[in-house]
C-alpha cells in the first residue's frame, strides 16, 4: 500500500488520523512541524503528503513550495482557518485538496483514495472500470480514473470536491440536483455543511471553468431548488 506523510503539530489529529489511515493498510509517517517533515521527506519522498497549514518553524505553504520543486505527488491541507485567500493560495501554489478542521476522517479518506487512485492511473495505465469511464458532455470531458477535466480542449483543474460535485451533476444532463443531493455526493454524512457551502463550491467551481471560457453556461442555478447541468 502506499505511504503518506501525515504533517500536523497537533498530536491527537496525528495519532487518530495515523491509526485510521493504518487500519486501511497505508503506511503513515508522522512529523510535528514542517522542517522535520521537510528533512525527512526531500530524502525520501511519500506517494501522498496531508499537511497542516499553520505549523511552527516552517508552515504548510512554504514546505508545499519546496516539494513542487521537486515532486508532483498529491497534497491535502488540513487547517483550521477560515479564510478563502489562504484557499486560493494553497490551489495555485499545487495543492490538490483542502479540507478543514473539524473534518470526518472518513471524509479525508475518500479524498486520500481518489489522489492515490489517478495517481496509480497516471503511472501505470490502470485498467479502466465502468465506473470510471470517461463522461463526455458536449465541450466537458472528464476521466474520473484520472481526476482529469477540459472544457473545449483545454485543461481545468479543480479540487477533489470540485470534482465530485461536477461529476454528479455531468452525469444527468438536463436533471436537476438539489443542494442536498449534493451534499451527499461532497461530504461524509457525518458532516455538517449547510446550503451556503454547496454554493460556495459552485461558485468556484464555474469561476475555474471560466478560467478557459468567459461564455461557460453549463452549470445553472434554479433557484430554490438546486442546480443543473447543461450540455454545451
Amino acid at each position: 500500500m502506499a505511504r503518506i506523510a501525515l504533517v500536523d503539530d497537533d498530536r491527537n489529529i496525528l495519532t487518530s488520523v495515523a491509526m485510521m489511515l493504518e487500519a486501511e493498510g497505508y503506511t503513515v509517517e508522522t512529523y510535528t512541524d514542517g522542517l522535520q517533515a521537510w528533512t525527512a521527506l526531500s530524502k525520501d519522498l511519500p506517494d501522498l503528503a496531508v499537511l497542516d497549514i499553520k505549523m511552527p518553524r516552517m508552515d504548510g505553504m512554504d514546505l508545499l513550495g519546496r516539494l513542487r520543486q521537486m515532486t508532483q505527488m498529491p497534497v491535502i491541507f488540513l487547517t483550521s482557518k477560515d479564510d478563502e485567500i489562504d484557499e486560493v493560495l494553497g490551489l495555485r501554489m499545487g495543492a490538490d485538496d483542502y479540507i478543514k478542521k473539524p473534518f470526518s476522517q472518513r471524509l479525508l479518506l475518500e479524498r486520500v483514495r481518489v489522489l492515490l487512485r489517478r495517481g496509480a492511473a497516471d503511472e501505470e495505465g490502470t485498467e479502466r472500470e465502468e465506473s470510471e469511464a470517461l463522461i463526455e458532455r458536449g465541450s466537458l470531458i472528464m476521466d474520473p480514473l484520472r481526476h482529469a477535466v477540459t472544457w473545449k480542449g483545454q485543461n481545468v483543474s479543480l479540487t477533489v470536491t470540485e470534482f465530485m460535485l461536477l461529476k454528479a451533476l455531468a452525469l444527468r444532463p438536463g436533471f436537476v440536483k438539489s443542494r442536498d443531493q449534493l451534499m451527499d455526493v461532497a461530504y461524509d454524512d457525518q458532516v455538517y455543511v449547510d446550503d451556503r457551502t454547496i454554493d460556495s463550491h459552485i461558485k468556484r467551481l464555474r469561476k475555474k471553468m471560466r478560467t478557459v471560457d468567459d461564455d461557460f453556461s453549463a452549470i445553472e442555478t434554479l433557484y430554490g431548488i438546486g442546480y443543473r447541468y447543461t450540455e454545451s
